[in-house]
């Protein structure tokens, strides 16, 4: 062996895992319009998007509603917003309100 050969890499420890304050990467994110905003401190909001049908190709629009936390209570009925995935604060909510896009 040569001297000028590489030494194996370090294995990693635990230490070196140590969770970050950097948001995550992979949370889903939506922007639909607020439906609803009769709860307090939650919003309904309604999620459009153009999928293709299965079996006939066609694109069709299909909706879904999403339960989101709002705590200050920014967004109305009818407000553009984006929403993000969250850990379940609710039975039906697990989505947060990230930003209104527009009134």
């Amino acid at each position: 062996m040569s001297d000028n050969q590489e030494t194996a890499p370090e294995t990693a420890t635990k230490a070196d895992f140590v969770p970050t304050d950097a948001p995550a990467k992979n949370k889903k994110t939506r922007v639909g319009i607020v439906t609803s905003t009769g709860m307090s401190k939650t919003i309904v909001v309604e999620y459009t998007n153009r999928v293709p049908h299965p079996k006939f190709k066609k694109i069709v629009k299909v909706s879904k509603k999403f339960y989101a936390h709002d705590e200050s209570g920014e967004a109305s009925v009818g407000d553009k917003v984006r929403i993000e995935e969250t850990i379940p604060l609710s039975k039906l909510k697990r989505w947060k309100l990230v930003k209104v896009l527009s009134h």
